[in-house]
């Protein structure tokens, strides 16, 4: 059976992720080893013994992620059950990209290995730079509030050269992601409730990401990605950058570094599935830890369900129900 492969991202990682899929289902431990052997890193110790502080550094929770993804897809391809289509909110497009045949499950381990320690050691840096605040860099999100309202109030505050905040994933006409400095932040908290947002939640997420500060990153990864072979996908995907599809190799391996100074249009993604399925009965699953792009599927207004696949009951549930 086919289902559209939802990717998620950083922010919803866990001590103990996978940890039960993989005593249910050995396909899944055996691709999360060949990933550490990939990697060089321990990975079943990020999944399974790192605490939350820790866990929330670039340097891990790309991985761990990526990996319990990768886990999952090898569970539902063994019970037949595979993608029709792919989409990834941002870390998770790497995810996406692999289930499309991008990339193999080799240079996809190594690529997000690199990105992770690359964003990591450049978060650090700007949060040397900010500490005179109290704070560092990051991310929140903010509920209730008109995403173009966000980046029009914000706009003094996010020119692409010298800005301190930036709207950064516009998830959902009820949820957008803005990046910024401890400063940026503050500012934008101020502003955001000013104008009438209900909440601005702080992520558990390293750094200001999908934003101009990390600027030097991507200039990094990108001269890293020179060499490494973007295959043309086999299947419709869909990019962060442009929110539409992606239909070469090549304009995913440049999607993938632009991704890391640019917004997550993930709302206008979802606007293209929606496009795509049409009037098929054709279900979603949010593939990885929590159920955010349930939620951000189900604010949006589109037609389908998504369904969740990050515990072994939920992923056993989905893989019941294809049977049927």
């Amino acid at each position: 059976m086919e289902y559209i492969f939802l990717f998620s991202g950083q922010g919803s990682q866990f001590k103990g992720m996978a940890e039960d899929i993989c005593k249910k289902y050995p396909s899944a431990r055996t691709v999360i080893d060949e990933m550490s052997k990939a990697s060089g890193e321990n990975i079943t110790s990020f999944l399974w013994h790192t605490e939350p502080e820790e866990l929330a550094r670039s340097d891990r929770s790309q991985l761990a992620i990526t990996a319990m993804q990768a886990a999952i897809i090898a569970v539902l391809q063994e019970h037949c059950i595979t993608p029709a289509a792919a989409a990834g909110f941002s870390l998770g497009e790497f995810s996406a990209l692999y289930a499309a045949k991008v990339l193999d499950l080799v240079t996809m381990t190594k690529l997000v290995t690199l990105r992770g320690k690359i964003m990591q050691k450049y978060c650090e840096k700007l949060d040397e730079q900010s500490k005179a605040s109290g704070s560092g860099c990051g991310m929140a999100a903010v509920l209730k509030l008109d995403p173009e309202r966000i980046v029009e109030i914000l706009k003094p505050y996010s020119d692409p050269a010298t800005g301190i905040v930036f709207a950064a994933n516009l998830n959902s006409p009820m949820q957008t992601v803005v990046s910024g400095t401890a400063e940026g932040l503050d500012a934008a908290e101020k502003l955001c409730k000013e104008a009438g947002a209900k909440r601005f939640i702080r992520l558990a997420v390293a750094g200001p990401f999908h934003s101009p500060l990390m600027r030097g990153a991507a200039e990094e990864f990108s001269a890293m990605l020179q060499d490494v072979p973007f295959k043309d996908p086999v299947i419709p995907i869909f990019s962060n950058v442009t929110g539409k599809r992606l239909l070469t190799g090549e304009e995913a391996k440049k999607n993938a570094v632009l991704h890391l100074t640019h917004p997550v249009r993930w709302l206008e993604e979802e606007q293209e599935i929606a496009s795509l399925i049409g009037t098929a009965e054709r279900p979603l699953l949010e593939i990885g830890p929590g159920m955010t792009l349930c939620n951000l599927w189900r604010d949006s207004g589109c037609a389908g369900t998504c369904l969740p696949t990050g515990t072994a009951e939920q992923l056993s549930a989905v893989i019941d129900t294809s049977h049927l």
